[in-house]
């Protein structure tokens, strides 16, 4: 709010009757939120989202890609190309289409690129499995017992 952006949902004052001495924050918008902005350069999570407005979509997908962060982004749209070209350019880790949050379902790994990626794998899917299996590659060779036990020669399939 200080820096120019309009506050549309304030959720600081929601109080939980179960819990009354805990901290609450309940859903919070921002919108009319820029790129020079803290709420903007910093990585928040929900309940707080912030809508940044652009007039084009190369406007769009620079804003995305020059973010350090990169966890996801959502785009609103009624253009089918719009969405497509967006979903394969932005270098973002969950992408969002008229969703405002784009998180998958669980099966699909839930995370970002860039600086919002902690470690070299997500928890979900198939590099959840990756990160809680050892692997094992084994090559082998089978001669013919007809083969001769020495030799310089290079092995085939045939």
């Amino acid at each position: 709010e200080r820096e120019g952006a309009k506050l549309v949902l304030d959720g600081r004052d929601l109080r939980v009757d179960a819990s009354p001495e805990g901290f609450w924050l309940g859903p919070t918008l921002f919108d009319h939120v820029t790129p020079q902005m803290q709420i903007y350069r910093d990585e928040i999570f929900g309940p707080v989202l912030a809508v940044v407005r652009v007039a084009t979509l190369d406007e769009a997908i620079a804003l995305v890609n020059a973010h350090p962060y990169a966890n996801g982004t959502a785009l609103f749209t009624e253009s089918g190309g719009a969405a497509r070209r967006f979903e394969n350019e932005v270098q973002v880790g969950m992408v969002g289409i008229n969703v405002p949050i784009p998180v998958p379902v669980a099966f699909y790994s839930f995370g970002g690129w860039k600086q919002s990626l902690f470690g070299d794998l997500h928890v979900h899917g198939v590099e959840g499995v990756k990160f809680y299996t050892r692997t094992k590659t084994v090559t082998t060779r089978w001669p013919h017992q007809d083969t001769p036990a020495g030799g310089f020669h290079m092995p085939t399939l045939g």
